[in-house]
């Protein structure tokens, strides 16, 4: 995959995880499978490579890529059509991005609209979004991103990024410790100090 982080120490070795794409993945099941559908995933970086990998792992038809910078995405793109049984390939992302009609799940990977950037909005065609769209953010501060404000206005059902860190932060315990940890817990600290 490429991207680590999470070091754990198994059988006297380090190995290096990655729990993003895994963490996404527990979120996303709880609205809806990967498996057989088509997906586009907004960004190239190391949490759009984790989830991709997870993605394609778990049977997604389809994963299309949308980046500015070309020759990242099509590293990913390559991954995919090179080591899984997922169809994969890069949209460039120069002008306003519309989703394709027959895509099921929309992913923004990228950091557009973070705080302290909250005004920032994702190029892309709202107008383009269908009420069968999940739309999914992993963005964690603030939880209700400009996209997922849009999405949910479109009548998309939408997945913010604190499933996502949270189920991180489960992962990365149990690696450590062994141990399993309350996950609802974790949320209702996490929306007491967001």
């Amino acid at each position: 995959m490429g991207a680590v982080n999470c070091v754990v120490l198994r059988d006297g070795k380090y190995i290096g995880e990655n729990t993003d794409g895994k963490g996404f993945l527990k979120s996303l099941n709880t609205v809806v499978s990967p498996a057989g559908k088509s997906i586009v995933i907004l960004g190239a970086g190391g949490a759009a490579r984790a989830i991709a990998v997870e993605l394609a792992l778990e049977n997604a038809s389809e994963i299309i890529i949308v980046n500015r910078d070309e020759s990242r995405a099509l590293s990913l793109v390559n991954l995919l059509n090179s080591k899984t049984n997922c169809k994969s390939e890069f949209h460039p992302w120069a002008k306003a991005y519309e989703v394709p009609k027959h895509v099921d799940i929309l992913v923004n990977a990228t950091s557009i609209g973070m705080a302290p950037d909250l005004d920032a909005k994702i190029n892309i065609e709202v107008s383009s979004f269908r009420p069968e769209l999940v739309v999914a953010d992993v963005i964690v501060n603030p939880p209700m991103t400009n996209l997922l404000k849009d999405a949910q206005k479109a009548g998309c059902q939408i997945i913010d990024g604190l499933g996502m860190v949270i189920n991180q932060a489960v992962l990365g315990i149990k690696y450590w410790t062994g141990e399993e940890v309350d996950p609802a817990i974790m949320r209702n600290r996490l929306l007491e100090v967001l």
